[in-house]
């Protein structure tokens, strides 16, 4: 099979990939295309049908599809002109090599993660975190399977955990770094940040935005599932609700990036920096691997804000 990440400007290739996307476009001059967003275990890639007779046969978003093509190069990114394409069948194709899956072992990772939630010494706030990641078995579930995003980063079987795990580690950094900040509130609020995400994506190999989280969004989302399962713990403190609620409405930073509150607390502004750091740079650790050859400059990337590159080697 030929990886997406290994495809290369003028190779001629017949391979079969997850359709993970499908949209009907126009030409400036009127003509119908379809574009489309290819994926298997290592990342995705843009197909474009440029010619829709002949030997392009009906197929669907989420279809593995078979296709013949060439591969281009486009504002600095690979692309797949598609000439041929129909449905694979079942049994030509393996359906875990569509699946992007961390490249860390996922049980080793939650076995770290609960570790950490180990070391919380504030009861209640270890008590809540157990009901989410000890005594919720579906929760539990779907969050060691889920991607931390979409497309822009961590979007990957196990995503989510590594990117939240990170983010513990970052904030556990920071605590020894800065005294002035509460370790078990800072640790908390980085385990159930993205919490909302597993109701906000639907699962693989869809991995799109569901009903709710177009209408709510992950932020919103996990605040109520924090409040659900705070109302399990009795008397769980009001004030240490509001601010960890807080840190979770605050951890984009700033209402243009989708925060109903800018950070008040110096926990939330803590973990803003922390889930900002692992994002961009998990997003430099993508595109370096999706273009391991290119030692030039890499295009203009909507997350980090700037055309990019790798460092040059001494």
């Amino acid at each position: 099979m030929k990886y997406i990440t290994t495809l290369r400007e003028g190779e001629r290739i017949s391979e079969i990939y997850l359709c993970k996307a499908k949209q009907v476009a126009k030409t400036k001059m009127g003509k119908t295309y379809y574009s489309l967003m290819l994926q298997d275990k290592t990342g995705v890639v843009d197909g474009k049908v440029w010619e829709l007779s002949g030997g392009i046969d009906h197929f669907e978003a989420l279809d593995y599809v078979r296709i013949d093509g060439d591969v281009t190069s486009f504002q600095g990114s690979i692309q797949v002109n598609i000439r041929r394409l129909r449905v694979a069948q079942k049994g030509e194709y393996e359906p875990a090599d569509y699946l992007p899956v961390s490249e860390k072992d996922i049980e080793t990772m939650y076995k770290e993660l609960t570790g950490l939630i180990k070391t919380m010494k504030n009861d209640p706030l270890r008590a809540l975190a157990e009901k989410f990641f000890v005594e919720d078995t579906e929760f539990i579930q779907r969050f060691k399977g889920h991607s931390a995003a979409k497309t822009v980063h961590h979007g990957f079987v196990g995503g989510l955990l590594e990117h939240t795990l990170s983010v513990m580690k970052l904030c556990d950094f920071y605590c020894g770094q800065y005294p002035v900040l509460k370790r078990d509130l800072l640790m908390g609020a980085a385990l159930f940040h993205d919490i909302g995400k597993v109701r906000e994506l639907s699962d693989f190999p869809e991995n799109d935005y569901t009903d709710e989280g177009q209408l709510l969004g992950h932020i919103v989302i996990g605040t109520i599932m924090l409040e659900e399962k705070m109302k399990e713990i009795p008397g769980f403190p009001v004030k240490l609700a509001s601010e960890l609620k807080h840190c979770i409405l605050a951890h984009h930073g700033e209402y243009e990036y989708g925060s109903p509150k800018k950070p008040a607390l110096a926990e939330a502004l803590a973990l803003n920096f922390a889930d900002n750091l692992d994002a961009k740079m998990q997003t430099f650790k993508e595109l370096f691997a999706g273009n391991a050859n290119n030692h030039g400059w890499l295009g203009f990337n909507r997350l980090l804000d700037s055309n990019v590159r790798m460092t040059s080697e001494w």
